[in-house]
């Protein structure tokens, strides 16, 4: 396993919880991020998410090392899912230790921010009634494709 990576089957957050998990951590915090049934008042059918995988992970590490960097004592992992992913399913975890609950907190809420900014996922969002695209390769804001 490594701590920062692009997955295709389903992600066991525990297996990141007990990577970051060590005697001098006060705290550990795992999000996750899972798909939800309806957004806006529009039912979700699936999720299909895409990334350039190499560029993504690096990223992902790149987020860790920032953490790392502003936090002192933290230790982070990350991962998300890529592919056909239904309601309830988790997308992504991010697991992050340190020794206080606050640094945890803050970075753990630090590191979703910055995947949405700087990785290369995207997501397809397919609903009832049509899709989109979602991410940096959408072609224009709000546009939807009835396919």
């Amino acid at each position: 396993m490594s701590v920062f990576e692009i997955v295709t089957e389903p992600i066991l957050p525990q297996t990141y919880a007990d990577y970051v998990l060590r005697p001098e951590a006060g705290a550990v915090t795992l999000f996750t991020g899972h798909v939800r049934e309806w957004t806006q008042g529009v039912r979700t059918l699936s999720l299909a998410y895409e990334a350039y995988v190499p560029m993504a992970e690096k990223k992902l590490a790149e987020i860790g090392h920032e953490i790392e960097q502003k936090w002192e004592g933290t230790k982070v992992a990350i991962a998300h899912r890529i592919g056909e992913l239904h309601i309830g399913d988790i997308a992504v975890v991010i697991a992050v230790s340190s020794p206080h609950r606050s640094d945890a907190y803050e970075a753990n809420e630090y590191a979703i921010e910055r995947i949405k900014e700087i990785v290369p996922i995207w997501k397809r969002e397919i609903w009832e009634d049509g899709t989109q695209w979602v991410g940096q390769q959408k072609k224009k804001p709000g546009e939807i494709s009835h396919d």
